[in-house]
């Protein structure tokens, strides 16, 4: 049985927790290889295990280490993130493989500076990779490891705000002293855990929890309070339009999306901010009919910092193939090529739902 007596009351109570009510089959697990537990630490930023299992096994499947990842096209590569979101992630995560390739012989270093300079890679995630994969005791600090602490501790202020961060990393570095040398990779899937199924942002289930005598919001009734939320402020509303052209094969025109910027690299549908640029494009590309567009139902979509409304003008005609030719930018696809392709989710439920 695994030692759960450390130096720390929150650690040893925290992997009893762990020890009974934890996550002990998530595929990242078994086995816990240093490229599993990488690969599950960026897919599982700012979204949940249950969406990122299958994800996750399918990902590995296709490209099992670093140098399968590190050799993929990008194209590829984004073809399997499809779905997950936050594309940047995927994006980094190819960049870092070939970095891996280039200077770590093929595998991730185990050196924090060494993970800390590769792309999507910060402190908490390096950490996150260091205790799991190798047990190095290095602390993490996530957004569930940030209420977790903000609560036991009464930490007051947005964590985001760098003096509240720092003082949470100080708080974070103590308690990871008090873990037992041989239950580091358990300590850091603990604090994820507890933070995911039990002290959650709504409803937290106090009563049941294993470190309710040493919570000072708890104690001092100011659960719902902690952490304190980030100053609010309305999510500014974009408009754009959204391209839907068919060739008489029944195929549909896509675009390669810009290196930087929103669904960077994925494959769209070609997108211009007003009629005035759409029907520009329409006429140097196709040539006249741009008023011949059927208008679908307009698609919302929340990024973090905006809202982007999408409204889609659909044209079907045997001329439009013939007007076009593949290149870097623009392709012709037919509904089987979908998946082999990144395509934004919004993207691709219209297509799914337009295309024959």
């Amino acid at each position: 049985m695994n030692s759960t007596q450390g130096g720390d009351p929150f650690a040893t109570h925290l992997l009893q927790w762990f020890d009974v009510s934890g996550r002990h089959d998530l595929p990242w697990q078994h086995p816990r290889t240093p490229y599993r537990v990488w690969l599950s630490e960026i897919m599982l930023q700012q979204t949940q295990v249950r969406v990122v299992v299958p994800y996750f096994e399918r990902f590995v499947a296709a490209l099992p280490d670093v140098g399968t990842l590190a050799a993929a096209p990008l194209d590829d590569v984004l073809a399997l993130w499809s779905g997950l979101g936050y594309y940047a992630r995927a994006r980094n995560l190819h960049a870092a493989a070939q970095l891996c390739a280039q200077r770590h012989g093929g595998e991730l270093p185990r050196d924090f500076d060494a993970l800390l300079a590769l792309p999507g890679i910060g402190r908490s995630t390096a950490g996150a990779i260091l205790s799991q994969a190798w047990g190095e005791r290095v602390p993490i600090l996530d957004g569930n490891v940030k209420r977790v602490l903000c609560r036991m501790h009464g930490v007051e202020g947005w964590p985001g705000l760098p003096a509240i961060e720092k003082r949470l990393w100080a708080i974070a570095e103590a308690h990871v002293h008090g873990v037992p040398a041989d239950r580091m990779a358990d300590y850091t899937q603990a604090q994820m855990d507890f933070g995911a199924t039990l002290c959650t942002r709504h409803d937290p289930a106090c009563m049941l929890c294993a470190l309710q005598h040493d919570c000072v919001a708890l104690r001092e009734g100011r659960v719902e309070e902690l952490p304190t939320p980030k100053p609010g402020k309305p999510l500014p509303e974009r408009h754009a339009l959204a391209l839907l052209l068919h060739d008489a094969q029944g195929r549909v025109l896509l675009q390669r999306r810009p290196p930087t910027g929103i669904w960077a690299a994925l494959w769209s549908l070609p997108e211009h901010t007003d009629h005035d640029q759409a029907r520009a494009w329409y006429s140097g590309h196709i040539g006249d009919g741009y008023d011949s567009a059927e208008a679908l139902d307009p698609i919302a979509h929340g990024f973090t910092h905006y809202r982007l409304t999408l409204q889609p003008l659909e044209w079907r005609g045997a001329a439009l193939g013939a007007s076009v030719r593949d290149d870097d930018g623009l392709r012709w696809v037919a509904r089987d090529e979908l998946r082999s392709l990144g395509i934004p989710a919004p993207i691709r439920s219209l297509l799914e739902r337009r295309l024959p």
